[in-house]
């Protein structure tokens, strides 16, 4: 496939009701094995690269939040991205500045790597709290005209973090969600990504009220597959759950040679 079918695909993946499952991985090899087990489009986690950023990043042996830097997050997001004929989407975290120019500088950066879709969150990385929504549509605004310029239609996937910032008031938490909603879709935003969310009742009102897409990952306390898909969840992600598993099961075996 090429990059225009890859992008036209992955969109056509996010169906309501029957949700894309992305079992994310960190780095190349990781990815020809999740492809080679069945998945339809490949997706990296920011803690396990770096860390869903961080399964990138811990990988590599930095902590989540753009410690890793963005030469090396290429890299790895370039060799995966050639090694998988399938579709690839980043979790781009903050889009590694707080600059709109820099942050389309990155992203026309990431389309010419092959990538079709990212994520991008609404938390200020390096500082504390979210972006207000008129600033996040701003930066939203600036990645979807370098896209255009690209003529790719990138996969935006807009994350929210409202619900880790006031987890202790979910149901209040909604109603700032779905005003980041609507602005978010307004500004060019393909999907809309409510990670610490687990709460059934709130996800389906969600996925009722939301134009876009919906996507959930998986948690402790979270909702099984089945359920989400009845709720009306369009995209389903494990984030850091994949490297933790895999590398729990590597110390697993070592010990074996070890003891």
């Amino acid at each position: 496939m090429n990059r225009e079918e890859k992008a036209e695909r992955f969109a056509r993946l996010h169906v309501k009701g029957a949700p894309l499952l992305l079992y994310n991985a960190w780095d190349a090899g990781s990815a020809r094995s999740v492809l080679e087990a069945g998945a339809k489009a490949i997706a990296t986690s920011s803690w396990s690269v770096a860390a869903a950023s961080w399964s990138v990043a811990a990988a590599q042996g930095y902590q989540d939040g753009e410690a890793i830097p963005i030469e090396l997050v290429e890299e790895i997001v370039g060799r995966i991205a050639a090694s998988v004929d399938a579709p690839v989407t980043v979790d781009f975290e903050g889009g590694y500045s707080a600059d709109d120019s820099e942050v389309a500088d990155n992203i026309s950066r990431l389309i010419d790597l092959g990538v079709i879709g990212i994520n991008f969150e609404d938390r200020v990385v390096k500082g504390s709290g979210l972006y207000s929504i008129d600033r996040q549509v701003r930066r939203l605004g600036a990645i979807r005209n370098t896209a255009e310029q690209k003529r790719v239609d990138l996969f935006v996937n807009a994350r929210t973090d409202v619900f880790f910032e006031h987890g202790e008031n979910a149901a209040e938490a909604v109603k700032e969600a779905l005003e980041r909603a609507k602005a978010y879709a307004a500004a060019g935003a393909s999907g809309f990504f409510i990670p610490g969310l687990t709460e059934d009742a709130l996800i389906e009102q969600l996925c009722e009220a939301v134009s876009l897409p919906v996507n959930v990952m998986v948690m402790d306390g979270a909702p099984s597959n089945e359920r989400l898909a009845k709720l009306g969840v369009a995209r389903i992600s494990y984030g850091p759950i994949p490297y933790v598993s895999a590398m729990r099961a590597l110390q697993q075996e070592a010990k074996k040679v070890f003891s």
